[in-house]
């Protein structure tokens, strides 16, 4: 079973869109996708800088729109497809979209809607996120309850991330668990929190004017790794996943009980598949990055070494 991954927050950078922008009807594409999420996308993927692109408001939409382009581009490439698909973070927005769930249009809006309610949720008060490498897990979590800290991504690989509120978060960077390394992120807040309960409302009023329909392709959650049959079902837990942990570890997990023979990363690629190499070793993977990529990607789905 190959699948295809749609990564999360933080894995833009300045100009990643230009290539893609060079396809037939990309710059239309973009340009219905910047109307429906409220954001300047062909703008923001080819001109801003990194300050810029870093806004919740902004890279959520960018994040996934990028992946939805080029999700369509590699369905133009091959008729061959994934088997199953799985999104990090705002990627499980994307997931449903490949997965049939939800069409492009809804997907766009709520990813712009997401964006802007974390935003908002995020400035109420001080906080954010850190990413805490190595060390004992069940150590690391229990440091984190002492300090009113969130496990809030569990990305496996022996990679953790906090969230919380700032000075929680400094104490931590002071004090690390042992064996660990401790890096802050540039994020604006403490998501996939109780912190971003404003933003789960907001979310939750909006999606329940979308149709969702059953998944087409095996779908899974970051809620606990688990398949999800149901689109409705797929949909409320991506709103209730906005102030609850990324179980991304168990998500890989459950992609090797279910034999996952490949996992493809869709734009801007590059992040889950570095977690595959040291979570999933020995799994054949492509990041589709740019639009030359395409070709390894459709030589993964039909078995061609060439």
């Amino acid at each position: 079973m190959i699948i295809a991954v749609f990564p999360g927050q933080g894995s833009q950078t300045p100009g990643f869109l230009a290539p893609w922008l060079e396809l037939d009807g990309a710059q239309e594409r973009l340009a219905q996708y910047s109307d429906l999420a409220q954001v300047d996308l062909v703008a923001a993927g080819t001109e801003w800088d990194a300050d810029r692109i870093r806004d919740t408001q902004v890279a959520q939409p960018l994040i996934v729109a990028a992946s939805l382009l080029s999700w369509h581009a590699l369905r133009d490439v091959t008729p061959a497809a994934p088997a199953g698909t799985a999104g990090h973070s705002v990627g499980e927005i994307a997931a449903l979209v490949a997965s049939g769930v939800i069409g492009d249009e809804d997907g766009m809006r709520l990813v712009g809607l997401r964006g802007r309610a974390m935003a908002a949720a995020a400035a109420l008060e001080d906080t954010g996120m850190s990413a805490v490498l190595g060390g004992d897990q069940d150590a690391v979590v229990a440091r984190l309850t002492e300090l009113d800290l969130t496990p809030a991504n569990y990305n496996g690989g022996g990679q953790l991330v906090a969230a919380g509120a700032l000075p929680a978060l400094a104490e931590l960077s002071a004090t690390p668990p042992a064996g660990t390394r401790v890096i802050p992120l540039q994020v604006a807040g403490a998501f996939h929190t109780r912190f971003m309960a404003p933003a789960v409302e907001a979310l939750r009023s909006a999606a329940g004017d979308v149709a969702a329909s059953d998944p087409s392709l095996t779908l899974w959650t970051n809620r606990d790794g688990s398949v999800v049959a149901d689109g409705r079902t797929a949909l409320d837990l991506l709103v209730d996943q906005v102030a609850s942990p990324v179980r991304w570890d168990l998500c890989m997990s459950s992609f090797a009980e279910r034999g996952v023979t490949g996992i493809i990363e869709f734009s801007p690629a590059g992040t889950l598949v570095g977690l595959a190499k040291r979570a999933l070793r020995g799994t054949p993977t492509v990041a589709v990055k740019t639009p030359d990529d395409l070709a390894a990607a459709a030589a993964l789905l039909t078995g061609d070494d060439a």
